[in-house]
């Protein structure tokens, strides 16, 4: 079982490292100015914040319960016999 493990650990790593030399190949070769470039990168982090935050605040309000505690609590009250 550590064996299964320990091939998932590597798969991982191997990706995140081809995904790092991927990248910084690409910063090496694109044909843009260093300013152009990061400038698209600014402007796509501030993208990728706000649509994190966006997503944060969503899944806050469907967290929250919405109503208060006390209406929660049944006192046994309006039933039929």
């Amino acid at each position: 079982m550590s064996n299964n493990r320990s091939n998932e650990n590597t798969a991982i790593l191997a990706f995140l490292t081809g995904a790092v030399i991927a990248a910084g190949v690409t910063l090496l070769l694109t044909p843009k100015t260093g300013k152009e470039v990061r400038e698209k990168l600014g402007e796509a982090k501030d993208e990728a914040l706000d649509k994190l935050k966006c997503c944060a605040k969503e899944a806050k309000f469907r967290m929250t319960p919405k109503t208060k505690g006390e209406a929660l609590q049944y006192d046994g009250g309006d039933g039929w016999i």
